[in-house]
């Protein structure tokens, strides 16, 4: 234990070492912030236009249902920042694996008494909290707002375990490539290409009516339709049980390579 300790302190001293963790940290606050508060004044303006009548036909004071927090602000800022997100956290993933083998510094973890599951979950565990704090900061502001709005605790609540477990889900995604490379620039493009790839599937079924087992299963492994149900205020076990599952997948994988990479050194 006192091992792991020493672990989690040493990946904690270089990943704040590093101005890039900085600059991620800032740019997720900056864009969620941003787009918030513009989708909320555009929410506002709407409100305003309904109920000084300006729109014509409906009464001062009333406004459709369609015109709510969920529909104008909640889903358009997860669906953009989802895609933010996709973009910036491989960018802090990219050297977790990658930056020590590339230095040869990875023989060090590996002949000391640390097993490969450890060493592996360190990284993941100090990579999950920076993404959370990462979360954490870019939803004080939005927290803020919207309770004042009165919206409630847990659908505020839900939409920030949804933006975490995602945060979470891609940097597990971006740990595995990392692991499988020495090379940072192939690390961070593989992990943006299998985001993108496994981030809707939507597109596909219209080609697999025939294929309707083959058409759940690629449903099934997307990443957006479990996301965007945190929205609504809604968290199912079904969407746990799947971010959990990337998350166990992605840490085999990842020891796998650490394993691999200790035989065949």
């Amino acid at each position: 234990m006192i091992r792991f300790l020493a672990l989690v302190r040493k990946e904690l001293l270089v990943l704040f070492a590093s101005p890039l963790a900085y600059i991620v940290l800032a740019l997720v606050v900056l864009v969620a912030g941003l787009l918030f508060f513009d989708h909320l004044r555009a929410y506002n303006q709407i409100l305003f236009l309904f109920q000084t009548s300006t729109m014509g036909g409906f009464e001062s004071g009333t406004i459709p249902d369609h015109v709510n927090l969920r529909e104008t602000v909640f889903f358009p800022v997860m669906e953009n920042l989802g895609f933010i997100l996709i973009g910036l956290i491989p960018m802090i993933t990219m050297r977790v694996f990658a930056e020590e083998r590339s230095r040869g510094t990875d023989e060090i973890l590996l002949t000391t008494r640390l097993s490969p599951g450890q060493i592996v979950a360190g990284k993941f565990l100090v990579t999950y909290g920076f993404v959370v704090l990462a979360m954490l900061a870019s939803f004080v502001y939005p927290a803020m707002a919207i309770l004042q709005g009165g919206i409630g605790v847990q659908h505020l609540s839900s939409v920030f375990f949804g933006l975490s477990l995602l945060a979470i889900s891609l940097a597990s995604i971006g740990l595995v490539c990392s692991a499988f490379t020495s090379s940072q620039f192939m690390a961070v493009v593989a992990s943006w290409a299998l985001c993108f790839v496994l981030w809707d599937w939507s597109w596909l079924t219209p080609f697999l009516r025939d294929a309707e087992s083959l058409a759940r299963f690629v449903d099934a492994i997307s990443i957006h339709p479990r996301y965007s149900v945190f929205a609504e205020g809604v968290v199912r076990l079904e969407d746990l049980i799947y971010f959990l599952g990337v998350c166990l997948v992605s840490y085999a994988l990842a020891r796998f390579a650490l394993d691999w990479r200790r035989v065949a050194g």
